[in-house]
């Protein structure tokens, strides 16, 4: 066994959502049981890894139906942003506030607390290969920010965006969301003045 850290990745349900495994001594942490928990269960098999821990990074419907079967399978724990579990369908072990740190297998994975696309969503900062992975949920995406219902949260996501993500992390810094492919924060930063101007 060895705690070094990969990396794997499934695209579920007819939304694209994505579920990302991280994987050490043969224990898995996943980021959003979304969908097809048979499938879920099968890419942790295949890695030869046991899903100890599962992170949910918002409470959107589309990135927890598989929540609690995989709950159920695994026993794994459960951990959340504390604004978002009273809308999750299964308990929550561990509630995260920003600045909140997820320990795995050796590792210390820091937690960036975003707010507007939900309450408070979970970023998951990894580093892998000398880089810096940041598991965004559906806050940030290629072209633009997360989906908001209103001028104040789109504000306030904007906002936490760019001071908790673009000014802090360095431009090679990849993003993996919950939706659709990666990109970079170096990719996505000349847009943030026009994603200001358009609102979304």
């Amino acid at each position: 066994m060895t705690n070094e850290l990969t990396l794997h990745h499934i695209s579920v349900s007819p939304m694209d959502n994505n579920c990302y495994l991280l994987a050490a001594n043969g224990n898995g942490l996943l980021i959003d049981a979304a969908d097809d928990a048979p499938a879920l269960l099968k890419l942790a098999a295949d890695n030869g890894v046991t899903i100890t821990k599962v992170l949910t990074t918002h409470r959107h419907a589309d990135h927890v139906r598989a929540l609690p079967d995989i709950i159920a399978a695994t026993g794994a724990t459960h951990y959340a942003p504390y604004l978002e579990v009273p809308a999750l369908p299964s308990a929550v072990d561990v509630e995260l506030h920003h600045g909140d740190v997820i320990e795995f297998e050796g590792h210390s994975f820091p937690i960036t607390i975003l707010r507007g696309h939900t309450p408070g969503g979970a970023t998951l900062e990894v580093e892998l290969d000398g880089k810096t992975n940041l598991f965004v949920g559906d806050s940030l995406f290629p072209g633009g920010l997360g989906k908001t219902s209103s001028e104040g949260d789109f504000v306030r996501l904007f906002n936490d965006v760019k001071e908790r993500l673009f000014d802090t992390y360095p431009d090679d810094s990849i993003v993996w969301p919950g939706h659709g492919k990666e990109t970079t924060l170096g990719a996505e930063r000349p847009q943030l003045e026009v994603w200001w101007e358009r609102r979304w």
